[in-house]
């Protein structure tokens, strides 16, 4: 056991991909669930992630090392959804199952696309897609210097579970 802690109530629903959005920006977005159609498309949209945007030392910063870190997190057991713009892949969310019947949740959106809403409803249809699979608890880990992201899981309804390293463990129930 971790001795992690999750809420006690669950969250409201979320919504479930397929979903299409206008981003902030003007973009079409459309957001897309259950199984990666081009890995290719996913590998190379890592591929071109600027190392600055990158955290806890992910994603990976070579394409082989892009390669099999992808087959680890799009195993069967996974769930993930793509944000798509004119045809490719610009953000990727995951639920990753762990050994205690819960998700860690990871999130990815290209720096072009950011503070544009998509990490929002690009999370919001990853937590929707959980609840439809009925997962019930999820948890990340974030620094603690993101404020703009943990606004977000804030906002979506995770609390802090963990505060004692440089990271914030952050956590929700689903169901």
């Amino acid at each position: 056991m971790t001795g992690r802690t999750y809420p006690d109530e669950p969250v409201d629903s979320f919504p479930e991909p397929p979903l299409s959005f206008t981003d902030g920006d003007g973009r079409e977005i459309r957001i897309e669930g259950s199984g990666i159609d081009d890995f290719e498309a996913l590998v190379e949209m890592y591929d071109a992630f600027d190392p600055a945007d990158r955290a806890q030392g992910i994603p990976p910063v070579k394409e082989e090392a892009i390669r099999d870190w992808l087959d680890t997190l799009l195993s069967e057991e996974s769930l993930n959804v793509v944000a798509v713009h004119d045809g490719a892949p610009i953000g990727h969310a995951i639920l990753v199952p762990d050994r205690e019947d819960s998700f860690e949740l990871a999130v990815f959106v290209l720096g072009d696309y950011q503070s544009a809403g998509i990490g929002t409803k690009l999370l919001e249809s990853l937590l929707g897609h959980g609840q439809a699979e009925g997962v019930e608890q999820v948890w990340l880990t974030v620094e603690r210097w993101n404020e703009p992201a943990i606004a977000l899981y804030e906002k979506l309804g995770f609390e802090t579970s963990n505060a004692e390293s440089f990271e914030l463990e952050m956590s929700i129930r689903l169901g």
